[in-house]
Parts: C-alpha cells; sequence; structure tokens
C-alpha cells in the first residue's frame, strides 16, 4: 500500500493537478479582493478554497504516511506543512489578520515545480556570497550618506538634512527612482554634485549590484552541475546493470547449448 502511494504521488499527471489546484487557489484569493465578486460569487469562492485546503492537507498525510520519519528531514516539506498549517488556525477575531496569510499558499509553487525549486536552491545557496556584498553595500551607503548629509544637508535638508534621511535618499538614488530630481535639486547651488551622485550609482548600480547577479549565477551553475553529475552517475548506473544482464543473458545461453 505505501508503494502504491508513493508510485501515485510521484506521478507527472498527480504532480500537474497539484500545481493547477494552487494557480486556481491563488486566482480565487486574488478575487477575493474585488468586493463585486464577492457579494456575487462570495459563497463559491469559500468552497473552492476549502476544498483547495483539503486536497492540500490530504497530500501531505499522504506523504507523511510514505515518508514517516524522513518526511521532517525534507525541508520543503516542512516548508508545504506550515504554509497548509497556517490556514488551519483561526483567522477570527485578534487573529484576523491570518486570513490574509492564506495567499501563501500560492507559495507552495516553489516545492511543486522542478525549476522554480531549483532557483529557490540556489538562491540558498548565494546567501554566504550574498552576505558579504550586503555588508559591502552597508558600508558604501554609510560612508556616501555621512558625505552627503555633511555636504548638502543645508541645501536640501528634507532629503539630506540627517543621516537617516541621507540613507532612505541614497537608497532611492540607487535604485534610480527619480534620482535626476534630487541631484539637480543639490546641483542649483552646488554644481559639482553630479560627481557624487554619478560616482555613487556607478559603484552601488553597476558594480555591487552586478556582484549580487554574479554570485546567483554562479550558485546557480553549480546547481545545475550538481544535477548533471547525479543524471550522468544514474546513467552509468543503468548502463552497468544492463550490461551485467546481458552478459548473464549470454552465459544462460551458452548453458543452454551446452545441455
Amino acid at each position: 500500500m505505501r508503494e502504491r502511494t508513493a508510485a501515485f504521488l510521484a506521478r507527472e499527471s498527480f504532480q500537474r493537478f497539484i500545481v493547477g489546484v494552487i494557480l486556481l487557489n491563488a486566482a480565487t484569493l486574488g478575487l477575493e479582493t474585488f468586493p463585486a465578486v464577492v457579494a456575487r460569487f462570495g459563497h463559491l469562492l469559500t468552497v473552492v478554497d476549502h476544498i483547495a485546503l483539503y486536497v492540500f492537507a490530504v497530500e501531505l498525510i499522504a506523504k507523511i504516511y510514505v515518508e514517516r520519519s524522513r518526511f521532517l528531514r525534507d525541508p520543503w516539506n516542512v516548508f508545504d506543512a506550515t504554509i497548509v498549517a497556517i490556514a488551519f488556525l483561526p483567522a477570527t477575531g485578534g487573529l484576523s489578520v491570518l486570513r490574509s496569510l492564506r495567499i501563501l499558499r500560492a507559495l507552495r509553487l516553489l516545492s511543486v515545480v522542478p525549476s522554480l525549486r531549483r532557483v529557490v536552491s540556489a538562491l540558498l545557496r548565494a546567501m554566504p556570497g550574498m552576505s558579504s556584498i550586503v555588508v559591502l553595500l552597508g558600508l558604501v551607503l554609510y560612508v556616501a550618506a555621512v558625505m552627503a548629509t555633511k555636504l548638502y544637508g543645508s541645501t536640501s535638508p528634507e532629503r539630506f538634512g540627517s543621516l537617516p534621511t541621507s540613507l532612505f535618499t541614497l537608497y532611492q538614488t540607487m535604485t534610480g527612482d527619480d534620482w535626476g530630481n534630487i541631484a539637480r535639486e543639490v546641483m542649483t547651488r552646488h554644481p559639482s554634485a553630479w560627481v557624487f551622485f554619478t560616482i555613487f550609482i556607478l559603484i552601488c548600480t553597476f558594480v555591487i549590484l552586478n556582484l549580487f547577479m554574479a554570485v546567483v549565477v554562479s550558485a546557480m551553475d553549480e546547481e545545475n552541475a550538481e544535477e548533471r553529475a547525479v543524471l550522468e552517475d544514474t546513467s552509468e548506473h543503468t548502463q552497468r546493470i544492463l550490461d551485467e544482464l546481458a552478459e548473464l543473458r549470454k552465459e544462460i545461453a551458452e548453458l543452454r547449448r551446452a545441455d
């Protein structure tokens, strides 16, 4: 029975069914944000939401039945169980905010779709390298914010009047949000301010952020290389088994001829 359940859970058709349920549930939760739709189809949306939740719960119970103690060793199983468990918490009174967390069920696509799972695994693998870049970015932002506060605080106090304000303004500049108007406002009294903003944008946007991308791409390459190595080992093992079977068939055929 356990083997049949495991084979059923591993079927591609069942995985596609789960993906369809996740997408349908995400769509219904999105429709609940439209008052007109809720007024007309609110009961139907609630029924679909409950059915999806029960499907997820049955799937988890089946996985626990198949994997037993191994269930909690897989981080993706823990992730799925946590998301489904949140949906069963009471969403009334002081816990009404939990009702909005039902949309987290859409994140189950990360564990069901293999390509998304590889991307998340690569991001987690890249975290150690990214932490060093985050420290570097924070240091550059801090140094630039102190300089901007001292240089342009009196010119534009609403943007550079204090260290926290300067940090927020420079973060906005780093993302490319309205940085031209920020620079022009300062340049009315400091014509050479374009040098500061240009250097800051070059360092933060074109150097540090590209380092983030390089670390993530490198982690994804490592993830793909490991998967290819596993597939190659599997194919080699399968080929060895096939070769041994061929040899056994030859030996059996020779024994039959000898008889």
